[in-house]
Formats: C-alpha cells, sequence, structure tokens
C-alpha cells in the first residue's frame, strides 16, 4: 500500500470514539475530516430529529455566537450611518472652504485643475491623388508613398 507524501499522525483509537459518540449525539453525523456520514436514526440517539436544524438549541456555545454575530452586525450598520453622516457634513464644509479659497484669491479652472489642452495635429504635407489619404510627413510613411518620389504627393 503506497502512502501519500507528507506525514499523517497515528489514529488514538479512544480519543476517536469519544469525538465520533460527541458528534453523533450532537448532529446525528459523524465528521472525519472533510467528509459528512449519515448516521441513522436508530443509532443516532435522542436528538436524530434533525441533524443541523436544533444546532443553537443542543450546543449553547454556538447560539451566543449567533447572538454576538448579529449584535455585530447591527453595530456595523449603526457604524456605516455614522460614518456617512459625518462624510456627508464634512464633504460640505470642506466644499465651502475651497469655495471662499477661489473667491478670495481668484484662481481660474486651469490652475485648480491643471490639465494639458490636447495635443496638436500636425497637418497634412501629402495627399494620395487615388484615395484621398493624407500624411504629415511624421512617423512611418504609408504604402501608397514608401519608395515613391514625395514630391508629386505634395499639398501646395
Amino acid at each position: 500500500m503506497m502512502r501519500r507524501s507528507g506525514w499523517t499522525r497515528p489514529i488514538c483509537a479512544e480519543i476517536d470514539k469519544e469525538r465520533v459518540e460527541r458528534q453523533r449525539l450532537l448532529f446525528g453525523v459523524f465528521i472525519p475530516g472533510k467528509r459528512a456520514y449519515k448516521i441513522p436514526a436508530s443509532a443516532a440517539g435522542p436528538f436524530s430529529r434533525s441533524a443541523c436544524a436544533d444546532i443553537a438549541f443542543f450546543c449553547p456555545y454556538l447560539q451566543s455566537l449567533m447572538t454576538t454575530y448579529k449584535e455585530l452586525l447591527a453595530q456595523k450598520e449603526a457604524l456605516d450611518k455614522q460614518i456617512a453622516d459625518a462624510m456627508k457634513t464634512e464633504s460640505k464644509s470642506a466644499l465651502a472652504t475651497v469655495h471662499a479659497l477661489i473667491a478670495e484669491f481668484g484662481f481660474t479652472a486651469q490652475q485648480v485643475f491643471p490639465w494639458k489642452p490636447a495635443g496638436v495635429k500636425a497637418p497634412a504635407k501629402y495627399r494620395d491623388p487615388d484615395s484621398g489619404a493624407t500624411w504629415s510627413g511624421r512617423g512611418k510613411p504609408p504604402k501608397w508613398i514608401a519608395d515613391k518620389d514625395r514630391g508629386q504627393f505634395e499639398i501646395q
């Protein structure tokens, strides 16, 4: 029998029996690793009517976790609302400050939000009489003018 690579721990029979019994009583299922095996109702004991529906009833720790989780969600919603309100009021005051500074110093939109004007396109120097295509003389020459005398294509 081939072993998988990596270390595997030896299984202690007593610990496994205890874990199986605990899971059988709580959930009605035995969960070894990532698989869940349903235990028949006759062997599941008094809690077999639903495996997971009444888990909070049978496990007070999980019930307290759910209560805490719900409380945390409620706190998160309240904090999100407070954050939105604070941002709204602070943004109004910041905008008022910006308007006051612009009015005081007479800034223009270009000074406040600088941008570069669009690049100026070079005027066409050459035109193809057959297709009407033009070329500015910059960059790679198009096929219709490549390896030909450019004087005949010049625009007067």
